[in-house]
């Protein structure tokens, strides 16, 4: 019973709509309705920067911290509170499972790059760095978001089996649930990469 309250925290921890909240309330815009539609911190910029280019990367920026921090929270609060490393991995997927599919905004969320980050800079944080590096890179040359993403996401997780080859779970089926989870709401985009439609982050 326990376990199963750690399971709803996280989900509905992850589920937190941050990009949706910030765009409603500050730009008084509906981010769902707008753009993509994806309630993440690249819609948020894209969106909000025909209004307020200034205001735009600052909401995106908000909005890429608190994903990541939710994601970090859920981990945070239930290790101090002794939970065993095996639930901590499932608070892990779950965390990202409220934010892909939260239940605040009918199941429909975001991609969930950022919750996953923050989630795993607590878990395996040498891992998490080296994707992260591996996104600046991607971001900053090819400017196409959802590639710069994907790729940091599974060279961060491929980096998992050389800087943790011994995890205390002994098994990395959590990183590739998660990883599953990303790629399927990224279809959309990946269809648009392989026809060359994807558009690049101005």
């Amino acid at each position: 019973m326990n376990n199963l309250l750690w399971y709803l925290f996280a989900y509905l921890v992850g589920g937190i709509p941050f990009g949706y909240l910030i765009a409603k309330y500050f730009a008084g815009i509906n981010i769902k309705e707008h753009g993509s539609g994806n309630i993440g911190a690249t819609n948020v910029l894209r969106v909000l920067k025909e209004i307020d280019p200034k205001k735009a990367k600052k909401l995106a920026a908000l909005t890429l911290f608190l994903d990541a921090f939710k994601g970090a929270f859920v981990i945070i609060v239930a290790k101090f509170a002794g939970v065993c490393d095996a639930t901590l991995w499932t608070l892990a997927v779950l965390v990202v499972i409220g934010h892909c599919f939260t239940p605040f905004l009918g199941f429909k969320g975001g991609k969930g790059v950022a919750t996953t980050a923050g989630a795993l800079l607590v878990l395996i944080p040498k891992a998490v760095l080296v994707g992260l590096i591996v996104w600046f890179i991607m971001a900053k040359t090819v400017r196409i978001s959802s590639l710069s993403s994907l790729t940091g996401i599974l060279v961060g997780i491929f980096s998992t089996y050389i800087l943790y080859p011994h995890l205390s779970i002994n098994s990395y089926a959590p990183l590739w649930i998660i990883a599953f989870i990303i790629i399927y709401k990224h279809k959309e985009n990946i269809y648009r990469l392989i026809t060359g439609q994807e558009k690049r982050v101005v």
